[in-house]
């Protein structure tokens, strides 16, 4: 074994504690972006995988009522590569052993035929077939998710109010569709509240009036297609058959879920990684730098025993190696653990035929290439200057330090207890280390608030939506457009029902000069009482009364100011064209919207008294009985209760905001430690003479300690405050980068988070406090006092 290398085994041994930790920052780095990465990569695979398969289509439409003669013509629409027309429906079911509101979506299925797009994969049991069981139940295949939040077998019975009538649904199996792979009700990871249900064509169509005919289509494009040209020519030829509004992929409700968590998850994998492996470096720099100014003689005598530069750099490379190759290692285990969990929790809401976690070798290596970066150059700045000393300069004892008055010693009515002016000054003399150390304490406390903003965040977006918006505790819709007042004097006859209120809501089309976008335009009364807008800030805000109020993010797209004009074209019915002022905009966190008085949008469109929604409050207790009483009612649609939807999400919610932040949390107690620690060590290791003296004239263990934790105490309060801005700034860019057109983080962080954040971070300290404490109290004073001449 060379020379050399017997010395980095030395130097390793000395230093095995620090390594410890940078070795666990290191794989705290790497593990978040492998585990990130990985999983996110295995959803990528596993969707773009059932899509091939699957033939997941490219643009999407429903209309009315069409003749099925009318397949050739959509057939004949430049680009289009492939049309399927399907009968669908949406049905309200009842789940038997539940009292939840459940929302059905009915699809006929031809089994004699094979589907040529958005094939469907049967998981469990059989194919329905038609004609009726013994006990006139339509037989159905149920989407998995659905079944197994509910407990239902090959066998069981549901019952489905369908056009109108009561219908039982005998489950003969259990499917998936790459059309559902997320399955839930407005967005929300409801599993319990909606499900698909595919039953024989022939059935459905008979039940819904659509024999010879159909009321949804599906298009795959040819290689090379326009997807907004296909768009318009299908819009052009469904008009005359009551096309509602056709969208591609970007608009469909599974795809678009996927998408947005794709691409959050995708900046989280990026953005801690980074700032993770940043503080590895500065600790790795700190380290080495130290003990290259305590070997300044050795250095200088293998300069002039002949070895280069590049071995000597190249030796200190070799002492850093173990450390982070030993993070990487622990990190790749890391990340795969935790990869595997996160996939696992993936499976819970996005459904596929397969769907196996898989550690890509590019990112393993891509990995591997960050830590070799991060040792580098961390490693190398240490060194740098001490290695172009020659052997001669290097010899010499560094220059002495400047010895004066602090700048908190000047101040005239500030007088400093001697122990506190050791410390202070101390500090002034090091300033760029003071300042890395407070800013790596900084990082640590940034990084738990961020993760456990989530926890605020979704509270507020609870109440915000649930309680201060959504203070009705039912809500109704209709099949189409109907008579506000009948509707609302019919709903508020039923028994529990206290209160109705009527709304309307159009698909529409936001045009500003060459710029447009899609979304809804909402319709509630002037002062609405029991559905409201309410901004981040949990302000109501009223509906426009001469014009729209727009969500500032649809106005900032449109390039939109208060007082200008927009174009609102409708995107189903007569699809007609408005131009409305924007009075006013508001920071609303879901979707593109604007908002206007019913009235004023009814007497635009020159419509009646219309609505087709309605926003129930009922008496205590009186939910179910109100929402059981709805299903008699011809004209609903579907409805679902506030109640029911808030606890299904909670739970759901409650779980993974705590994984998440227990694992940053754990992040950051990592770096706490490590860099709270290590910089704990270099200053024993820099001032052990200085310590020892100080015992020698009779300071106690506890006086001596004190000058040394003093440093940190002092690190530690500074950290806290910066790290705390810090935290509010990282949390704003994290959620600006997820943002998305359809949701809005809101960025609220409750003193509990940073209360939390500043315990965290002040334990890990006081933890590494106490094992520096141990090594000052068994000071060898004689060996420290020892002078080299």
């Amino acid at each position: 074994m060379k020379a050399l290398d017997r010395k980095v085994l030395r130097d390793l041994h000395l230093l095995w504690s620090q390594a410890l930790t940078i070795a666990l920052v290191v794989a705290s780095g790497i593990g978040g972006f492998l585990a990130t990465l990985s999983a996110v990569g295995s959803l990528a695979g596993a969707r773009d995988d059932f899509y091939a398969s699957g033939r997941f289509a490219d643009v999407f439409a429903s209309v009315k009522r069409a003749p099925l003669s009318m397949t050739s013509r959509l057939l004949e629409i430049p680009g289009v590569a492939d049309v399927q027309t399907t009968v669908e429906s949406a049905a309200r079911v009842t789940v038997p052993g539940s009292a939840d509101p459940v929302i059905g979506q009915l699809i006929g299925l031809d089994a004699r035929q094979p589907q040529r797009l958005n094939r469907v994969r049967l998981r469990s049991g059989r194919w329905p077939e038609g004609g009726r069981g013994a006990g006139g139940e339509i037989e159905a295949v149920v989407t998995e998710s659905f079944a197994e939040a509910h407990h239902l077998r090959p066998g069981a019975t549901v019952s489905a109010l369908i056009n109108g009538k009561r219908r039982n649904l005998r489950i003969t199996g259990t499917a998936l569709s790459p059309e559902y792979i997320f399955g839930g009700l407005m967005g929300m990871p409801d599993l319990r509240a909606f499900g698909v249900f595919w039953i024989d064509h022939d059935e459905l169509a008979a039940a819904t009036d659509m024999v010879g005919a159909f009321n949804h289509v599906a298009l795959k494009l040819g290689p090379g297609a326009s997807e907004p040209k296909v768009l318009d020519h299908l819009a052009r030829r469904l008009a005359v058959v009551g096309g509602a509004p056709a969208h591609g992929r970007a608009e469909q409700g599974s795809h678009a879920m996927l998408a947005d968590e794709i691409r959050s998850q995708r900046v989280l994998g990026t953005v801690l990684p980074v700032i993770l492996l940043g503080v590895a470096g500065f600790l790795l720099h700190v380290v080495t730098a130290r003990l290259v100014a305590t070997q300044r003689e050795q250095v200088a005598a293998l300069k002039a025993l002949g070895y280069r530069d590049s071995s000597i750099a190249l030796h200190y490379l070799k002492l850093v190696a173990p450390m982070v190759l030993g993070g990487y290692l622990l990190g790749l285990a890391l990340g795969h653990l935790m990869g595997a969990g996160l996939t696992a929790l993936y499976a819970e809401f996005f459904r596929f035929p397969r769907f196996h976690y898989r550690m890509p070798v590019g990112l393993a290596l891509a990995a591997l290439g960050l830590v070799c970066m991060t040792a580098v150059l961390g490693t190398l700045t240490a060194v740098a200057a001490t290695v172009r000393l020659s052997p001669a300069e290097a010899m010499r004892p560094p220059s002495p330090g400047r010895y004066r008055r602090a700048l908190l010693e000047r101040v005239p009515w500030l007088r400093l207890p001697p122990s506190l002016r050791m410390i202070v000054r101390n500090l002034e003399r090091r300033p760029l280390r003071a300042a890395v150390t407070i800013g790596g304490m900084a990082v640590a406390v940034a990084i738990v608030i961020m993760g456990n903003f989530l926890r605020d965040a979704m509270d507020t977006i609870v109440d915000t939506q649930f309680n201060i918006g959504m203070r009705s505790d039912i809500v109704v819709w209709t099949t189409e457009a109907v008579d506000a007042g009948a509707a609302a004097r019919e709903l508020s006859r039923l028994p529990g029902v206290l209160e109705v209120e009527a709304g309307r809501r159009l698909n529409v089309r936001f045009i500003h000069g060459p710029r447009s976008e899609k979304g809804l335009l909402d319709a509630y009364p002037g002062r609405p009482s029991l559905q409201r807008v309410v901004d981040v800030e949990q302000v109501a805000r009223l509906p426009g009364t001469h014009g729209v109020l727009m969500t500032d993010r649809l106005a900032h797209k449109l390039g939109l100011e208060p007082g200008e004009m927009v174009t609102v074209e409708l995107r189903e019915g007569r699809r007609e064209v408005l131009q409305l002022r924007v009075e006013r905009t508001v920071r609303d966190m879901m979707g593109l919207n604007a908002f206007i008085e019913r009235g004023n949008l009814n007497r635009a469109l020159g419509d009646g008294d219309l609505a087709n929604f309605f926003s129930l409050r009922t008496g205590p207790s009186a939910a179910t009985p109100v929402l059981n009483a709805t299903q008699d009612l011809p004209k609903v649609a579907g409805a679902f209760s506030k109640a029911t939807m808030l606890r299904n999400m909670q739970e759901v919610s409650a779980r993974n905001v705590l994984i998440m932040s227990s694992i940053l949390t754990a992040f950051a107690a990592v770096i706490a430690v490590g860099v709270v620690y290590n910089n704990a060590r270099i200053a024993l290791a820099e001032r052990t003479w200085e310590l020892a003296s100080l015992r020698v004239l009779g300071f106690s263990r506890g006086e001596v300690s004190a000058l040394l934790l003093g440093e940190l105490a002092i690190g530690i309060a500074l950290a806290l405050p910066l790290g705390m801005f810090l935290g509010w700034g990282l949390t704003h860019a994290v959620v600006g980068l997820m943002q998305t057109d359809q949701f809005m983080f809101p960025v609220v962080i409750r003193p509990r988070t940073y209360a939390w954040a500043g315990l965290c971070v002040v334990a890990a300290g006081v933890a590494s406090a106490l094992v520096v404490r141990r090594r000052i109290d068994r000071l060898d004073m004689v060996a420290a006092l020892k002078t080299r001449e």
